[in-house]
């Protein structure tokens, strides 16, 4: 029997997130639409699903980025609401919109959530006024006006161009010295424009080595808003995260309480319904923290808040969706152990972490005690050049922080993957060098260049991965070798991720 919370559910997402939502979803009794595009007609969300629809088209914007395409399936198959994860449509006012004039509900934020936060001027107006501490900006501007010379006269050098709209640092640009910031404008805003549709742009203080902690909230629809403690996000390369984990080393009890009450505060002043995630820089030097931005969806690291708290964020983005009121209160929040995120990735670190594609000859997760991997592909698939390159998530839960990274420094270990180009030996140095076995480490770590940053691997390790890779990719010549987009040289290599590494 289907529960009472919807009867049938569109997720309008593909790979490991519509996987997880999935998941929840059947757990829960509710019966499973899934949408695809051509590349991904095998994939094992759409085999997973109780009925699977046809997007027809290739790219992103034929396919997943259709609103009006997922909307009439939506309407042709019967689903009372749409799940849309992160990424493509999940921060779409328009859609969250169509949706609610469709007459299905849209398991997230509200539009008017979507609107006044996803810009990230209005955003920091907000956070304002409720108190909390930002990073110091100057208004919109796409050339050196005066507001921008005023800025400068204040805040010196450097400072951060960055774009209203959007994230995953498009249209982000550190400029150093005046003569950098005219050109930096333009082409911050061109790229903005280009990514987001919106070319606005503006100068933010630039906060030197900060680290980068967030704080999940849930709200319900009657006024109840709870955060679910934080997540440390500080190993990025190129302002996207690779590692997160759950408490931060950075953090004391009071820090933690004081950055709760900041998150909770701008989520009842924007009157947020639903899973957000408040983002703060903290200067671990003087325990100074600033409001940077709120993400209105699930988050990708969102497991390890699961695991500390033994929670299932999906299941309440459907019960506050379904007007169910959050039974949870911020006294009962406590985390228990601790765990780590590592996202594999199909990319090349040796190579400036260029995208790779090819088929899965090996895809042989690990599993045991505190493991968990939240995936979206299958052994044989076939990775393109047309979505994220994401692959799985892979976390580790131990009763302390020592024994979270051992257990995933052993499941990293114990994780052959052959057929194209992985990040699985960049993870496993990250989690090995000892500024981050002390927790020591911050939003620059992974641009820094050491000594310590530079592995070797055994020439027995080399020989062993050698021989490994020619004995898996044996009877598949016709497949093609794995290719990372625009480096040819990785055509005779089926097994990167046993050589020389260094952080970069």
């Amino acid at each position: 029997m289907y529960s009472q919370l919807f009867s049938k559910v569109l997720v309008a997402n593909r790979g490991e997130i519509a996987v997880r939502v999935q998941q929840t979803l059947k757990t829960l009794g509710i019966a499973t639409v899934a949408v695809y595009s051509d590349p991904d007609s095998a994939a094992p969300h759409v085999s997973m699903a109780d009925e699977a629809w046809a997007l027809g088209g290739k790219t992103a914007e034929e396919t997943y980025l259709d609103m009006e395409k997922l909307i009439a399936i939506a309407r042709r198959c019967g689903a009372e609401a749409i799940h849309a994860g992160y990424g493509f449509l999940s921060e779409n006012p328009r859609f969250a919109r169509a949706c609610g004039e469709a007459g299905i509900t849209f398991i997230g934020p509200t539009p008017e959530n979507m609107e006044a936060l996803g810009d990230k001027i209005r955003s920091k107006a907000l956070a304002q006024r409720a108190g909390a501490p930002v990073v110091p900006n100057s208004p919109p501007c796409t050339r050196i006006d005066t507001a921008a010379e005023e800025f400068v006269a204040i805040w010196g050098f450097p400072l951060l161009v960055k774009a209203a709209a959007g994230g995953g640092g498009r249209g982000m640009r550190l400029v150093s010295e005046l003569e950098e910031l005219a050109p930096a404008l333009e082409s911050a805003a061109r790229e903005a424009q280009s990514a987001f549709g919106d070319g606005r742009v503006f100068l933010e203080r630039y906060i030197p080595r900060p680290r980068h902690v967030e704080i999940q909230v849930l709200a319900d629809g009657l006024g109840n808003t709870v955060h679910l403690l934080e997540r440390e996000c500080s190993i990025q390369r190129r302002y996207q995260k690779i590692i997160e984990e759950t408490p931060s080393p950075a953090l004391t009890p009071d820090l933690r309480r004081r950055m709760g009450e900041a998150a909770v505060a701008v989520a009842r002043s924007a009157r947020y319904v639903n899973a957000g995630t408040v983002e703060f820089l903290l200067d671990s030097e003087n325990d100074h923290f600033f409001f940077l931005e709120m993400n209105t969806r699930l988050q990708v690291e969102h497991p390890i808040t699961e695991e500390v708290l033994g929670l299932d964020l999906v299941e309440w983005q459907v019960r506050i969706a379904a007007g169910e009121e959050l039974t949870i209160r911020q006294d009962d929040i406590h985390a228990r152990g601790h765990a780590v995120e590592c996202r594999i990735y199909a990319e090349d670190p040796y190579h400036n972490f260029a995208p790779s594609v090819g088929t899965l000859v090996k895809w042989l997760p690990p599993s045991g005690p505190g493991l968990r991997l939240d995936s979206g592909v299958t052994q044989g698939q076939e990775i393109s050049t047309y979505y994220d390159p994401l692959l799985a998530k892979l976390i580790a839960w131990g009763p302390d922080r020592s024994s979270s990274l051992r257990r995933m420094e052993l499941a990293l270990s114990q994780f052959p993957v052959m057929g194209l180009v992985t990040n699985i030996s960049y993870l496993r140095h990250v989690i090995h060098h000892p500024r981050f076995v002390e927790g020591a480490y911050d939003t620059g770590f992974l641009t820094e260049d050491s000594d310590t940053g530079r592995p070797q691997v055994s020439q027995e390790g080399l020989n062993l991965a050698w021989a490994l890779a020619a004995w898996a990719t044996q009877g598949v010549s016709s497949q093609g070798p794995a290719i990372h987009a625009g480096a040819a040289e990785a055509q005779n290599n089926p097994w990167r991720n046993a050589g020389k590494l260094r952080l970069p």
